[in-house]
């Protein structure tokens, strides 16, 4: 697999870039070094930048939080998360099958999901008509799913619905592997729940509000970027879309700071997916 070391080879080929946030553009802390470069070539250069995230949060909240880190708003056109779509879903709940009464599983922070939406939320399994989960939350931890057991437990055994908000399994912040909402979704079903609605990638239909916010017709002319095969990569090649392996994050934690390209490759190919390219960083 070829290893590119920046994104300029890229913009040669592709007017419009989708990109993930942890463990592309930063760390869950900062921005990786060379991204605010990066981006402001792009810009510069008359592309298209739109971030995709499975941030279980609005896109405001993100947004908020990217320019907290030190990064211009201007560098970017669009973003979109799972939080976003969750929240645009959520509009219409009862056609979901949702009723008003959820029990939440998460931190506080994420709580935009339901703003200025007809939904109660309880803290009592036996009152709850849905599980609504973004992820770990401060009490229990984000290091492992056993401390959500119980109340997992307890939704389960009424048959709950659940909407995941993030579907990523693991995510690094700083040199931390942490847990995210895919992996109470996982444990959820193990206890007897059902499957889980997962919203974002790597299901397709992700894709067509960040490709309407980009706005460039023809596909081909876009690429994705991330870090993870399973969400990333394997969303983009569900979308039709070009992708890129960024060896930051999860893959920098599963394969090193210098991976073998050869191994790359069989990671990819047991993954299912077929990245045009690795990219060793987001820098220029």
């Amino acid at each position: 697999m070829r290893i590119l070391d920046g994104i300029a080879p890229l913009a040669e080929r592709y007017d419009g870039f989708i990109l993930d946030l942890w463990g592309v553009v930063h760390d869950g802390r900062r921005p990786y070094p060379g991204v605010a470069e990066a981006l402001a070539a792009l810009k510069s250069r008359n592309k298209r930048v739109a971030f995709l995230s499975n941030a279980p949060r609005r896109a405001w909240v993100v947004e908020r939080l990217l320019t907290n880190m030190g990064l211009d708003r201007g560098l970017w056109d669009a973003t979109i998360t799972s939080g976003e779509l969750a929240w645009r879903l959520l509009a219409d709940r009862a056609a979901l099958g949702y009723g008003r009464h959820a029990l939440h599983i998460g931190p506080e922070r994420d709580l935009s999901v339901v703003e200025e939406r007809d939904i109660v939320l309880v803290d009592d399994p036996g009152r709850a008509e849905w599980v609504l989960n973004t992820g770990p939350d401060p009490e229990r931890g984000n290091a492992a799913a056993e401390p959500y057991r119980p109340v997992l437990a307890a939704c389960a055994a009424r048959g709950l619905p659940m909407l995941c908000v993030n579907p990523d399994r693991h995510v690094m912040v700083g040199e931390s592997h942490v847990i995210c909402a895919g992996l109470l979704a996982d444990l959820y079903v193990e206890l007897g729940g059902p499957r889980a609605t997962e919203i974002g990638k790597p299901d397709p239909a992700s894709y067509p509000p960040v490709l309407e916010a980009l706005g460039i017709a023809d596909p081909a002319r876009v690429v994705a970027i991330g870090d993870s095969p399973h969400t990333d990569l394997a969303g983009a090649q569900a979308a039709g879309l070009d992708a890129v392996w960024a060896l930051t994050g999860l893959a920098a934690h599963a394969h090193g700071a210098a991976p073998e390209p050869a191994r790359l490759a069989e990671v990819a190919a047991a993954e299912g997916v077929r990245p045009i390219a690795a990219l060793s960083g987001l820098r220029w």
